[in-house]
């Protein structure tokens, strides 16, 4: 019975999070994300009985089916939604949270080759976008946003946006966990820090060239 109320999650999220989603019978059949992560719960309940090989198996079906690679052995919460999916690759040791968003291209891997932990912890409510690629045994928080085409190499602190490659945090909002019902979907609506950064230059480039017109004009006068 649990297995089948979170099957009915998995499947109430699409409406929730997806404006395109317009009946059951067509999420049902058309959304590969959907059919990965079913996929992947029955292939994640054989490898905690101790299989090895046919959970692989059936794991690599699914990318074959949905473009989607979630290995067996990684632990997804509920509410998780893989949008279209194309390219979405999550590690053996990862750890997703409840009602996590992510979006096709994006990567939970690993980094080294030493067993154990090595792939990302992802927290709850948390939105990857587009292309990301978080990479180590770290912790993205709860109520996080990864931004499009983003590297994140360390830890992400709760409430925060990321972006860049190397990620860097560019919002710490430190809000209350969002409700269920209100995750920030606004993936393409970001910061760009190194534009940030380049106006903060050329505003001091134009400050410098007025002090050295007005030296200038200053040197002038003295030698008339």
């Amino acid at each position: 019975m649990k297995f089948f109320k979170v099957i009915r999650g998995d499947i109430k999220v699409i409406f929730e999070r997806d404006p395109a989603a317009k009946s059951f019978v067509e999420v049902i059949l058309c959304y590969p994300g959907l059919h990965a992560i079913l996929i992947h719960r029955m292939s994640h309940g054989l490898y905690k009985r101790g299989w090895v090989v046919l959970p692989r198996v059936i794991s690599n079906i699914a990318r074959f089916l949905t473009g989607i690679e979630i290995h067996p052995g990684a632990k997804l919460g509920k509410g998780v939604f893989i949008d279209h999916g194309t390219g979405v690759v999550i590690g053996e040791t990862t750890e997703i949270g409840d009602n996590v968003t992510i979006y096709q291209g994006s990567t939970l891997g690993g980094t080294g080759k030493e067993k154990g932990k090595r792939h990302p912890t992802i927290g709850n409510n948390v939105v990857i976008s587009t292309g990301a690629k978080v990479l180590g045994p770290f912790k993205v928080g709860d109520n996080s946003k990864i931004g499009a085409g983003s590297v994140v190499l360390r830890e992400v602190p709760e409430n925060c946006t990321v972006v860049g490659i190397p990620g860097r945090v560019v919002i710490r909002d430190n809000k209350k966990i969002l409700a269920f019902d209100a995750i920030d979907l606004e993936h393409g609506k970001l910061p760009d820090p190194i534009s940030e950064e380049l106006n903060s230059l050329n505003q001091r480039i134009n400050k410098l060239e007025q002090m050295l017109k007005k030296v200038e004009r200053s040197d002038k006068d003295e030698v008339v």
